[in-house]
């Protein structure tokens, strides 16, 4: 789902809007330069409320795809405003132009568990009711007693 564009400005900076039902900013990419090769590739900045600041809600680092070879940007927006982060993705037009997309992402997959009801809990070893009474721990589990010990030896 597209949710934005971002267009070069006069001084050669990506800057355009992001647009959701809950979220709406301009936003703008900082390029970031490391000699990390993990680094982003870009910075994104939002502009604050009041338009005075640019604030760095987010990072993109550069990818290509697998199958084509097509060269995009993807990575992650957060805010304290928003409930979760914004996982986004850029893609460039043919007019140098990049489309902000968005996917929901998918949900992992589950985990068998021991039991038919994911919310019960299986037998705890020894506690069941098929359990024998000599499997339960004897005692508060602590072991042995050792106080006293010294004193009866110092006699």
């Amino acid at each position: 789902m597209n949710i934005g564009n971002l267009k070069t400005n006069e001084e050669g900076i990506f800057v355009g809007r992001i647009t959701t039902l809950a979220f709406t900013a301009t936003v703008a990419l900082r390029e970031f330069t490391s000699n990390n090769d993990k680094a982003p590739a870009y910075d994104v900045m939002a502009l604050s409320a009041d338009r005075r600041n640019w604030v760095k809600v987010g990072a993109l680092w550069q990818y290509a795809s697998n199958e084509t070879g097509e060269v995009f940007l993807s990575g992650r927006i957060d805010d304290p405003s928003l409930d979760k982060p914004l996982d986004v993705a850029l893609f460039n037009q043919d007019d140098g132009s990049y489309n902000v997309a968005w996917r929901r992402p998918k949900a992992k997959r589950s985990l068998p568990t021991a039991t038919n009801d994911e919310n019960s809990l299986p037998s705890l070893p020894g506690f069941g009711e098929d359990s024998e009474e000599d499997q339960r721990p004897a005692g508060d589990g602590l072991g042995e007693s050792t106080y006293g010990a010294d004193q009866q030896q110092a006699a």
